[in-house]
């Protein structure tokens, strides 16, 4: 892993600290690409770089395998806007970062495998036009500080999630989460404050 991020570290926008890059892992276009301390993208796990704010991370980051960073399409249309990760924050396995328009992951989160984040929604409103054609509309995702977002959670365009926010396994979240809450379902509602019940059964 040492050897690989020593080959890619030449090329990025900024790097001010160890990168360990996974067997099969990538980064596309790493001028686009910055970190402000260790860095960790285990196997086959994939940043594309291509974004008008570039792809940013704090210190001691981890992505996991096959989780899939990208913030431009493969096939044309307009350059993504970027993301933000702060210290210590996690991806587990199997995410998808959907990152066209803004997405900012504050410190100390720690995602679940397979949660998906999508800043961009497609639009659909004329019935006689393929949708396709439609084009996109783009929003952004907040994520404070200090969060639990489960495994399987899914993040639409135009959330603020407050900080120190659990949000369950399998969640569909579609507004916004006010701090300190613990909210699941589809879409995500609100449960409860932490702190009125045992939080730790």
């Amino acid at each position: 892993m040492t050897a690989r991020g020593l080959a890619v570290v030449p090329f990025l926008k900024r790097s001010s600290g160890p990168l360990f890059l996974g067997r099969g892992a990538r980064i596309q276009n790493p001028g686009y690409v910055s970190h402000e301390g260790r860095l960790v993208l285990e196997p086959y796990a994939e940043v594309q770089g291509i974004s008008s704010e570039g792809i940013n991370f704090g210190s001691d980051v981890s992505i996991g395998r096959g989780t899939l960073i990208r913030p431009s399409s493969y096939y044309g249309g307009e350059i993504g806007e970027g993301l933000w990760i702060g210290d210590r924050s996690s991806i587990g396995c199997d995410g998808f970062i959907g990152c066209s328009g803004r997405i900012s992951i504050g410190s100390d989160v720690m995602m679940g495998p397979g949660v998906r984040i999508f800043s961009e929604n497609h639009v659909f409103a004329d019935p006689t036009v393929p949708i396709k054609a439609q084009g996109v509309s783009r929003g952004f995702v907040e994520i404070g500080d200090d969060c639990w977002i489960g495994s399987g959670v899914t993040i639409t365009a135009g959330v603020r999630v407050g900080s120190g926010v659990v949000i369950a396994a399998g969640s569909v979240v579609t507004r916004d989460i006010p701090d300190n809450s613990v909210a699941g379902g589809t879409p995500a509602r609100v449960l409860r404050k932490r702190g009125d019940a045992d939080d730790s059964k």
